[in-house]
């Protein structure tokens, strides 16, 4: 069984080195999608002796994802894991998240930290009681879907079902594309907690106004 770890980077270069390495033993291949970066996040990565894709133009992390992913599914990966760069998430929690796809359980798997109250202890408030409940709200209204979280970016899922996704959102908003087109197809989903460390960086309340803006200008329920 071949696992990918698919990592979308946008100058990332304090933290790339260390999300690569922390991964490599977890899976069979990294693949790191650099969108365009002004620093020198693709060559540090390019040093680690990993897959290092590369935007000509900054597409937004929902289009690195999408380009690691095909590359992923042309290279036969069995699991295809998302896992940010920014030193959020995690490496340990990769076994949790493929656990139902290894034994049959789920065709997509979706990182949760809202089932476990410890898991998003240090979320900023506004993002915490503000930008997670609309995003819920979102995603109830827009595609009937009523997980724990709304936009968590650590997921995994099949070969079979990342052939079947084919999201077309290409900044944050993918994360409630890929939830819909999941459910759209009858995939068997299932979320597992998973542990995040917040940092300054990445919590901007604008960047949260407007990936509920662009669900909303999207209408993606076609």
């Amino acid at each position: 069984m071949k696992i990918f770890c698919v990592t979308p980077a946008f100058n990332e270069a304090n933290n790339i080195v260390a999300v690569i390495n922390s991964v490599k033993p977890m899976v069979d291949e990294v693949v790191v999608v650099d969108d365009c970066s002004s620093d020198n996040t693709y060559s540090l990565a390019k040093q680690q002796n990993i897959t290092v894709l590369k935007h000509i133009v900054n597409l937004g992390q929902g289009a690195a994802l999408k380009t690691g992913t095909e590359y992923a599914i042309k290279e036969f990966a069995d699991i295809i894991i998302h896992f940010d760069a920014d030193g959020q998430f995690f490496a340990k929690d990769i076994e949790t998240v493929i656990y139902p796809l290894v034994n049959n359980k789920a065709d997509i798997v979706f990182g949760s930290r809202f089932i476990n109250k410890q898991d998003n202890v240090g979320m900023p408030i506004t993002k915490k009681y503000l930008l997670m409940p609309l995003a819920k709200l979102v995603n109830k209204l827009l595609f009937n879907i009523n997980l724990a979280d709304p936009q968590s970016g650590f997921r995994a899922m099949t070969r079979f079902s990342a052939i079947k996704i084919n999201w077309q959102q290409d900044q944050m908003a993918h994360c409630s594309e890929i939830l819909y087109q999941a459910v759209k197809r009858d995939l068997r989903i299932k979320e597992v907690p998973i542990s995040v460390i917040y940092h300054n960086f990445g919590q901007k309340f604008s960047n949260g106004i407007k990936i509920l803006v662009d669900l909303f200008l999207a209408k993606l329920i076609k």
